[in-house]
């Protein structure tokens, strides 16, 4: 033998310089000698597995349930879900929805117009309004402030507690303008006409959240009326005029290029106002935009040089690529102005023709601190005379030597000039174009409504407000433009404002019924461009490794999420609003990231109507597709409902509370009962949803009073291992009993609205439910739950088992049950286990308490519930010992998962100085996100593992009924060589020219139907300048451009 274990090692020797090139020492050893005996860990497995099952089952009524819904068996009508049929019925309800936002910011629309078209301009006009930052401010002598007269605030459940006045509006006014402008104080004046619309919306829609006007002169007037605080350097970066909802509202899709001027007369502040009136322009730009940036002098320089000659979406991601390169940008030379002209003329019309882009407006920026000539040759051949270009033009400086010029290239061509000279100037002046632009819209008087994607603007005070304690919230906003009817200023198309409406998201799953949608489905909504509207994966489900739940939202594409649709058949399909069906195998991250869940999803879509989205609803297969209607008396379902240990999701919608004021108090179960009882006929409650609801309260009431037995029997639970005992059910109704005092909880979030993946949400199952469902019927899942910290402090741990009606997996989930036990009386009963043997004299040959080995315990997903280091609880077993594992995923027990793959990039709210603080460099890159799951087949494995000088031996035993395995490892042989296995997430770098492909592919979109690029009674003469300035064109050039004027 010690022959032959010399020639083992020889042998190994050989391979020493193979394991070290390839990283890995994994070789397989036929014939090696056995050191730890199968059958005294199969032993051990199965005793401990016997005993946990025991207590597993006993404490949670698991036999007990699955035996009253086996009584009901022949009474229930078990139905597959037709999920077309699903989603658009759920299509159509939200359709309804969203008519009647749009309809409350009609009513707006017209109340603005009325008042503007009454009002009489007064440049000496006095009136003292509630400006939303001075509102209830005194003066040292104790006097309300000018303009902050006493404002009355009372917190408003509806409005997330926040104190708000729900009978007024107040006004908000950007910091870098005059509270007393004449055109701000008569704006204000008129638009008092909207509190009174503003109040009727919200009596006619209860589940109104803030309305708003945006004006076009600056000031944002909003609906309850809040108190705005400004930052700690006094200022408030709000500013709507540059808010997403506004800009769609107000102008039509648009091609872009901007022209920067880099001579070396742009040095030092030129240059530097000359960047941030660019970043100011790219702030205006949306997701249904294009554009591109050059830089001239006598040369032309992209400011991407990858991007050559094309245009890209102005999504935030591009976006903010072309920020960071700005910074690259310095002054030298001679600026050559015609070259830059002719290629920007030559990219819009070339990128037209391809049949990309807006197909709509099209505009060159030019940013300059002079031009010596007027260019006309080149607008001749490029844009005369239908001027379907228009050129904007910023003079950077105070001089005005060559202001004639620019100010005539503008004119010319229906833009309009501005001259910039400090930084303070550089967002009032940029602004300008946007009103140029809307003006055909204006004189058609065409009020398009827009939808914009889910975002959160961390300006807005009631963001700031909540974002401590409730997280920021996410919304859409619906918003429409406010024109000037007055015939007199008809071809100056002027544009008033913007009025709007948020919707949370949570208000469209009000509209989503999640039991019908199975355990693991869910129900997603997207844009014309492909952006979430709302997906389960869009929410900040946990703060630990925020590159995989981004905390922040905007412009979040589906393939984001749902990555596996390689093609994106599913996105596009959804973006052309198609109707039909998807399947895929699917990759679930649950637990934080930690887990993955690994099922084929069917996935049903169909357009949203009067709406640029479309809706989807993603079915596991299994029994995810099945549904089954019980029926017991209304009585009968009464009374087990309002037993004590009873409780309903509060994210369902039984019943709608949200209509009228006197509901919204009610708990969900107070609503049910009265509308049962016929007390509340005004409440609209989910016939369907409370049948079953009911159905299952009498089910599970007798497991109560088996709890009870058990906590009230002295002799069971002594030593308080068992903490909890708890069941949900596919109605979101939940059952908790505590067999340990309420302070005595180890765990004391659990179960609670603080832990959010183990409660029923809108859009999910707790995640007890979810993996049990995932089980071999009658075993339980095992799991430490991970907490929100760098290392893992969880000190207990959590089993559940599903229910299921019939025996087989077209079955339905109908509930799931578990415990909570103390993780100290978890372990103590693997120790007490692994200690037995079946030596007949008691003297065992091998024990988890030899030195010679490590004993281990493991889930399904690799991590460490037991160890004889309890420091190690918690982590990924292959960070210990990295040998095993990797010999573990070469022989198949464990298979490795790819379960993200995405931009590495952070989502962020709107641009603003609180957002800039918090972004993140964006890296062109992907990442993988490994996950681990153990091979359902595989019962029991042994293996050696080939080290530098001797064999590691390993059995892996499961342990019946169970998601767990027992790990017995060699410990006298160490392989250092072999690196540990982690779940650090890889990233992919990938080289310059395919970054750039990357750039420069673009998703399948969809273009807003509505187009208002030009009129033809527009009045092209407004078109700016600076006091005593006006155009001078050369003599030759007056008879052209009179012609021009004229069309």
């Amino acid at each position: 033998m010690p022959e032959n274990l010399n020639l083992l090692r020889a042998f190994g020797g050989v391979f020493f310089v193979f394991w070290t090139a390839f990283n890995t020492a994994l070789v397989d050893v036929v014939g090696s000698e056995q050191q730890i005996p199968l059958s005294v860990v199969k032993l051990w497995a199965s005793a401990f597995g016997g005993e946990i099952k025991s207590i597993a089952a006993k404490y949670s009524g698991s036999q007990l349930l699955q035996k009253k819904y086996k009584e009901y068996e022949k009474d229930v009508a078990i139905e597959e879900i037709d999920g077309l049929q699903l989603v658009k019925k759920l299509a159509k309800n939200m359709e309804e929805m969203f008519h009647k936002k749009s309809e409350a910011v009609r009513r707006l629309v017209e109340a603005a117009e009325d008042a503007y078209l009454k009002h009489e301009f007064d440049a000496d006009l006095q009136y003292e309004y509630f400006n939303a930052v001075l509102i209830n401010e005194r003066d040292e002598e104790g006097n309300y402030l000018e303009l902050g007269k006493e404002f009355i605030l009372v917190p408003n459940d509806h409005f997330n507690n926040l104190p708000v006045n729900i009978s007024l509006s107040d006004v908000q006014v950007p910091t870098n303008m005059y509270n007393k402008d004449p055109a701000i104080v008569n704006g204000v004046y008129w638009s008092e006409s909207l509190n009174k619309v503003f109040v009727d919306n919200f009596d006619r829609d209860p589940s109104l959240i803030w309305q708003y006007f945006g004006s076009a002169k600056g000031f944002f007037r909003q609906y309850p009326g809040i108190k705005w605080e400004p930052d700690e350097n006094g200022v408030i970066a709000f500013d709507c005029r540059n808010r997403k909802w506004y800009i769609q509202a107000a102008t039509s899709p648009k091609d872009v290029v901007i022209l920067v001027d880099v001579s070396g007369s742009m040095k030092g502040l030129r240059l530097t106002i000359a960047k941030q009136t660019v970043s100011s322009i790219l702030d205006t730009l949306g997701d249904d935009d294009f554009f591109n940036i050059i830089a001239y002098n006598e040369e032309l320089h992209y400011v991407e040089p990858c991007l050559n000659g094309t245009l890209v979406q102005a999504d935030r991601a591009n976006k903010e690529h072309f920020r960071e390169h700005l910074d690259k940008l310095f002054a030298k030379g001679i600026g050559m102005l015609d070259i830059a002209l002719n290629e920007a003329f030559n990219m819009l019309n070339e990128f037209n023709h391809t049949g990309q882009g807006s197909i709509c407006s099209q505009a060159i920026m030019l940013i300059t601190d002079g031009a010596v000539d007027t260019y006309d040759t080149i607008f001749a051949k490029y844009n005369w005379p239908d001027r379907k270009v228009r050129i904007f033009t910023y003079l950077i400086g105070r001089e005005a030597a060559f202001a004639d010029n620019l100010k005539w290239m503008a004119c010319a061509n229906k833009g309009f000039f501005t001259q910039i000279s400090t930084l303070a100037d550089v967002q009032e002046n940029v602004m300008e174009y946007l009103h140029v632009l809307s003006r055909p819209k204006v004189i058609d008087q065409e009020h398009d409504v827009v939808w914009t994607e889910a975002y959160i603007d961390s300006t807005l005070p009631q963001a700031q407000k909540l974002a401590d304690d409730q997280g920021l919230v996410l919304m859409t906003t619906v918003a429409m433009p406010v024109f000037s009817k007055q015939n007199e200023t008809r071809s100056k198309g002027i544009l008033l404002g913007v009025v709007g409406t948020d919707v949370p998201v949570k208000e469209l799953l009000k509209t989503i019924p999640k039991y019908k949608l199975g355990i693991h489905g869910y129900a997603f909504a997207i844009t014309n461009n492909g952006y979430i509207l709302t997906h389960p994966e869009l929410r900040p489900l946990y703060e630990e490794g925020k590159k995989r739940r981004k905390p922040n939202y905007s412009s979040v594409d589906l393939s984001e999420v749902e990555w596996e649709d390689r093609d994106d058949v599913l996105r596009n399909a959804m973006v052309n609003r198609k109707t039909g069906k998807f399947s895929m195998e699917v990759k679930k991250t649950v637990d934080k990231g930690k887990r993955v869940l690994v099922m084929t999803n069917d996935y049903y879509y169909t357009d949203i109507k009067g709406t640029p989205f479309s809706l989807g609803v993603a079915l596991s297969r299994g029994h995810g597709k099945y549904f089954f209607r019980g029926n017991v008396t209304v009585e009968e379902g009464l009374h087990d409902l309002e037993h004590p240990d009873v409780s309903l999701a509060d994210e369902w919608s039984y019943c709608n509370t949200d209509l009228h004021p006197e509901h919204r108090q009610m708990s969900q179960l107070e609503a049910i009962r009265r509308y049962l009882t016929g007390k509340e006929p005004l409440l609209q409650c989910d016939k369907e949803l409370i049948q079953e609801v009911l159905f299952d309260a009498v089910v599970s009431a007798p497991i109560e009073a088996y709890w009870t037995s058990l906590a009230l029997n002295k002799s069971e639970n002594s030593d308080k291992g068992v903490e909890v005992a708890f069941l949900g059910t596919r109605t979101g109704l939940s059952r908790i009993n505590l067999f340990v005092g309420p302070e005595q909880l180890t765990n004391q979030d659990f179960l609670t609205a603080e832990d959010k993946e183990n409660i029923f949400n809108a859009d999910h199952f707790p995640l007890w439910y979810r993996r049990a469902a995932e089980q071999i019927p009658g075993s339980f899942v095992y799991s430490i739950p991970f907490s929100t910290e760098t290392a893992n402090k969880s000190n207990v741990v959590t089993a559940s088992t599903a229910i299921q009606l019939l025996d087989d997996r077209k079955s339905p989930v109908v509930a799931a049950v578990g415990i909570q036990m103390k993780l100290e009386f978890f372990q103590r009963k693997f120790w007490t286990a692994s200690r037995q043997c079946a030596s007949l004299d008691g003297r065992c040959a091998i024990s988890c308490d030899d030195e010679a080995i490590n004993c281990y315990l493991i889930d399904n997903n690799g991590f460490i519930l037991v160890s004889e280091d309890y420091g190690q609880t918690g982590y990924f077993f292959g960070e210990v010992e990295g040998a095993v594992m990797n010999k573990l995923l070469t022989m198949g027990s464990f298979k490795r998962f790819l379960v993200e793959f995405n931009l590495c990039s952070w989502w962020h709210s709107d641009l603003t100085a609180k957002a800039q603080r918090l972004k993140q460099t964006l890296e062109p890159c992907d990442t993988e996100y490994p996950a681990f799951v153990s091979e359902r087949t595989i019962k029991e494995t042994t293996g050696n593992i080939a080290c530098d000088d001797c064999f590691k031996s390993f059995v892996i035993q499961q342990i019946p009924s169970s998601n767990l395995f027992m790990v017995v490892v060699d410990n006298e042989c160490f392989c250092d060589s072999i690196p540990p296995i982690t779940m650090a997430p890889i990233e992919i770098r990938y080289n310059e020219s395919l970054k750039c492909e990357r750039l420069k592919s673009q998703k399948i979109r969809r273009r807003p139907e509505s187009c208002h690029g030009f009129h033809p009674e527009e009045n092209a003469r407004e078109c700016g300048g600076v006091s005593g300035l006006s155009a001078k064109p050369p003599l030759v050039l007056l008879p052209l451009l009179l012609t021009i004027f004229s069309r």
